[in-house]
């Protein structure tokens, strides 16, 4: 499950499954550049991050996991959690440092186009 509005907010239109996916990995090293984490973990963070409008599963998550990791974005590990549970956590790389900065900049600038757009400035 990618993207649903919280059930508690129906006047609010639902994240579209295109934009949950596409700030996916900015989220997830977002995430990560704050400290190394678990999936279960992750999915939490997100969620109350966004007051419960994205929803993920370990189904949307753990794929993105791997192409990150594959990326060399990202590098995973096995430790052991408080209750002596086995875990895989993730860490970021300093690529994935800088792969953060890149993205964050890209959604700033879109952030602005849209805000100059919505203040009926048409010369972008």
């Amino acid at each position: 499950m990618l993207g649903i509005a919280s059930p508690d907010a129906p006047t609010t239109p639902a994240l579209s499954k295109e934009f949950v996916a596409a700030s996916a990995a900015p989220l997830i090293l977002s995430i990560l550049s704050h400290g190394d984490s678990y999936g279960y973990e992750i999915i939490r963070q997100v969620r109350e991050i966004s007051d419960g409008e994205m929803q993920w599963a370990d189904g949307m998550l753990y794929p993105i996991l791997h192409r990150l990791e594959k990326r060399g974005l990202i590098e995973s590990y096995w430790g052991t959690g408080a209750g002596g549970r086995k875990r895989r956590y993730h860490q970021l790389r300093r690529s994935g440092f800088e792969e953060l900065e890149r993205l964050r900049t890209g959604w700033r600038r879109m952030t602005a186009i849209l805000g100059r757009l919505e203040g009926g400035t048409t010369n972008v």
